[in-house]
């Protein structure tokens, strides 16, 4: 009877475990992400799965380019994904449809592969970040609604980095930012 009661406990003990070890690590370090309509496409499809690196900007600020899960400003439940276009410090201005970053006297315009041709970006005015503001579009641009509907994201508002993609299956792959000259 001593080696069943021993067993059960175990058996409790490392459920337990596990499920601590699952709540930690979903709380603090990955978090799922089920893509919801069609801002992202074609890169990003509705009913896409990803896991969301909820660290990695403890470590190091975010860069142009990646791909970023955040709460919708106007309503902190609402959760969006879109790509980081615009760095604090930085004017975005759109000219001849396509995307001009100004800092400091320097202007480089971006090279968007991701964007689909035809979707390049519709004109809208300029905007100035503040030390603690992002500028964020979704890659497919006619039909996204990010900053240049309403405006800067704060660095508050940023859950994390989509870092892999587990759905659907024949998709699996793990992300990596494009590289900007």
């Amino acid at each position: 009877m001593k080696k069943i009661l021993w067993s059960f406990f175990e058996v409790v003990e490392t459920i337990v475990i596990a499920l601590v070890a699952v709540f930690l690590v979903r709380t603090f370090v990955v978090q799922p992400f089920l893509v919801s309509g069609s801002s992202m496409e074609p890169n990003f499809r509705s009913g896409n799965y990803l896991l969301i690196d909820e660290m990695v900007y403890h470590f190091r600020s975010p860069e142009r380019g990646e791909v970023i899960v955040f709460k919708y400003p106007g309503d902190n439940r609402s959760y969006f994904i879109k790509r980081l276009i615009g760095l604090p410090g930085e004017t975005v201005k759109f000219e001849d449809n396509k995307v001009a970053i100004y800092k400091d006297g320097n202007r480089k315009v971006l090279e968007e592969s991701y964007v689909s041709k035809g979707q390049e970006d519709i004109i809208y005015s300029n905007v100035k970040l503040a030390a603690d503001q992002y500028f964020v579009m979704g890659d497919n641009r006619g039909f996204s609604f990010d900053s240049r509907s309403w405006g800067p994201l704060n660095q508050t508002n940023i859950i994390g980095l989509a870092r892999f993609r587990l759905w659907p299956i024949n998709e699996v792959m793990a992300f990596s930012p494009p590289i900007y000259q």
